[in-house]
């Protein structure tokens, strides 16, 4: 089954109150719990500290835009050197900036969180900040890391969406990191780490451009550069990221704020260029995509006046902001960016028959992505030896891995 029926299967039972977690399997439930106490002492148990970034940012005239953050440590800043430093403060200086009017930020993530606690945040958010004009999600982490079912979680996230766009509230979603880059957890639970999270990432994006929002891949917190510089891009604790790591997923994030608050930037408007593997396509592959693809936007589309298709919701799949690895390189690193796949552009009348993706080509598109991100020999050797024994164990068997979210 490829990420993207997983995906649509995940956000089905989501919708339709379905429960259950999928089975996958590896090296047996022992090694897998002996891991996730090797990881959980290497990481630490404690929550983390909070950044308080409330307040107005930009020292611009007019109205302030208002923007609502919440979610999970990664939006509260944990591992951020100051409150400035957080992504919801990051774009609302981005958005003072580049508008010359101050924003007021209202911030209610809890580190911890899961999706679960969003729709308490929706109502707590609503109470401190007058209507906002964007909400901004960030979550995903605790959900792999308590292995909370998916189909649970992704309904949650639905129904805040839901709420906040019945409220007339744009939402822009970062979706689930994948947990395969983290260092202190070690093989082969790195690996079934990475799987879970980028089959929870794909599904919060069907759930998400369903209920009327936008999602934003955080992937692997944008790309190479982060296992290339993990001293530069992750805190000290080694599991969440620096300052310089929030500024380089942040700037992932504000043009996809931008245009939810209207405002014109160098994508308003533009189709999608298949050149830079942009495409309209039915929801799960671009969700698919989009999981294995940091810093791609997916959001709802149209095509001959229809929002569906054969094959479901058209979605638009664009890439807003593209990861510049050169300094990288030139400091003396060999890893490549893994390269992104041409998508032809949409064909309104093939696409009205529902086939413009071939499902055989999502499958060996989704293999060599994760050939080509590898880590080291060893990860390849893991997910080998995973791919084998897929299966063969249930993972609602297995432990959260560490709590230190």
């Amino acid at each position: 089954m490829s990420r993207a029926d997983r995906a649509r299967d995940i956000a089905a039972r989501a919708a339709f109150g379905g429960g259950g977690l999928a089975a996958a399997g590896l090296m047996g439930l022992g090694v897998l719990r002996a891991e996730a106490q090797v990881a959980r002492r290497l990481i630490g148990d404690g929550p983390g500290i909070s950044q308080d970034d409330d307040g107005t940012y930009g020292a611009g005239v007019g109205d302030a835009y208002r923007i609502l953050m919440m979610g999970d440590s990664t939006a509260s800043g944990v591992g951020a050197d100051a409150p400035g430093d957080t992504i919801g403060a990051t774009v609302a200086t981005g958005v003072a900036a580049l508008t010359g009017r101050p924003v007021l930020l209202r911030n209610v993530s809890r580190s911890g969180a899961t999706a679960l606690e969003l729709p308490a945040q929706v109502h707590r958010g609503r109470e401190v900040l007058v209507d906002p004009q964007v909400a901004l999600i960030m979550i995903g982490t605790n959900d792999v890391k308590d292995r909370i079912d998916q189909a649970e979680s992704v309904r949650a996230l639905s129904e805040a969406v839901r709420s906040l766009r019945a409220a007339d509230i744009e939402v822009v979603v970062g979706t689930c990191p994948d947990l395969g880059t983290i260092r202190p957890v070690p093989q082969p639970l790195r690996w079934l780490s990475r799987r879970w999270s980028r089959d929870l990432a794909a599904a919060q994006t069907v759930a998400v451009v369903e209920a009327g929002g936008r999602t934003v891949s955080t992937g692997d917190l944008l790309g190479p550069v982060f296992r290339q510089m993990p001293l530069e891009m992750f805190s000290d604790d080694r599991f969440h990221p620096s300052s310089a790591g929030y500024a380089r997923a942040a700037a992932a994030m504000l043009p996809s704020v931008c245009d939810a608050l209207g405002l014109a930037t160098l994508d308003s408007g533009r189709a999608p260029d298949h050149r830079r593997g942009e495409a309209v396509e039915p929801l799960p592959a671009a969700a698919e995509r989009a999981a294995a693809d940091p810093g791609s936007e997916v959001s709802g589309a149209e095509v001959d006046g229809h929002t569906r298709g054969a094959r479901g919701r058209w979605a638009q799949l664009l890439r807003r902001q593209r990861p510049v690895e050169q300094g990288v390189q030139e400091a003396g690193q060999d890893e490549e960016p893994s390269p992104t796949p041409e998508v032809e552009p949409a064909d309104p009348q093939a696409l009205h028959g529902g086939e413009s993706v071939d499902a055989s080509n999502e499958e060996s598109a989704e293999a060599s992505r994760d050939a080509s991100n590898a880590e080291s020999a060893d990860e390849s050797a893991a997910e080998s030896v995973g791919a084998s024994n897929a299966e063969s164990v249930d993972a609602s068997a297995t432990e959260p891995l560490p709590a230190s979210d």
